[in-house]
């Protein structure tokens, strides 16, 4: 099983980093597969969820220890008084180098769980975007959502042209390799097949901050996972 790192806790909170993979809660079709919520049960006994995070994205998810403290952050991630930073890696290099996207989404009419822009029926959508780091073919890119709709950053990264990588709902599910960055690669003498260095979706929830109740500041960051951290130097390498 997955082990999620413990980020910050104290008597109303624990924000862990979530491993890509892992559900935020049980399955409904399969409540034996491991989440994040059913692992804190085990040890807290009663946890409350505050927010969720899709199966695939990594990072900071936060849960409350009791009723009140859960009804405290729920009206906090429901009036946007919550800071949530992202990291992503996208495909392409952006016109602009930072900006604000507002396309407004709603769900699929056709495709159950998927989301698309619509601009009459979709719901205000708020998305903000700064590229820390161009390499032409990729970008790593930093995003702030000011709005929780679902999936908001896959589908307003899709419609810019700038799909996630490894992002088989709203892009490709089709690997990273280093052969498509270096233009002579050869496998190694002990490889039989190359390897991906990235077969999951690159995004990350990077930070979360807010105000508790008693007026202290909860911040945790959540550090890069190794995958992307080796795409991103890989990039550095060979397309720099």
């Amino acid at each position: 099983m997955l082990k999620p790192e413990i980020l910050f806790e104290d008597d109303d909170y624990v924000i862990l980093n979530k491993p890509s993979g892992m559900r935020t809660i049980p399955d409904r079709h399969n409540e034996n597969l491991p989440s994040l919520s059913g692992l804190l049960r085990t040890i807290y006994g009663e946890i409350f969820i505050v927010h969720r995070l899709d199966m695939n994205t990594s990072g900071c998810v936060c849960f409350a220890k009791n009723a009140e403290a859960h009804r405290y952050a729920s009206q906090l991630f429901e009036h946007r008084q919550v800071e949530k930073k992202y990291l992503g890696i996208v495909y392409g290099s952006f016109e602009e180098p930072e900006g604000l996207i507002e396309d407004p989404i709603m769900e699929h009419p056709v495709i159950k769980g998927k989301m698309i822009v619509h601009q009459k029926q979709g719901k205000p959508s708020s998305t903000s975007y700064k590229v820390l780091e161009n390499f032409s073919q990729f970008s790593l890119v930093e995003f702030i959502i000011h709005t929780g709709r679902t999936h908001q950053i896959r589908v307003h990264m899709q419609n810019a042209g700038h799909p996630i990588l490894c992002d088989e709902v709203y892009g490709s599910d089709k690997p990273i390799y280093i052969s498509s960055m270096k233009k002579r690669y050869n496998l190694s003498k002990h490889e039989d097949e190359e390897k991906p260095i990235l077969h999951r979706m690159a995004l990350h929830a990077h930070s979360l901050k807010f105000i508790s109740a008693s007026g202290k500041q909860i911040e945790a960051v959540a550090r890069l996972p190794k995958d992307m951290n080796a795409m991103l130097n890989q990039c550095r390498k060979w397309l720099s």
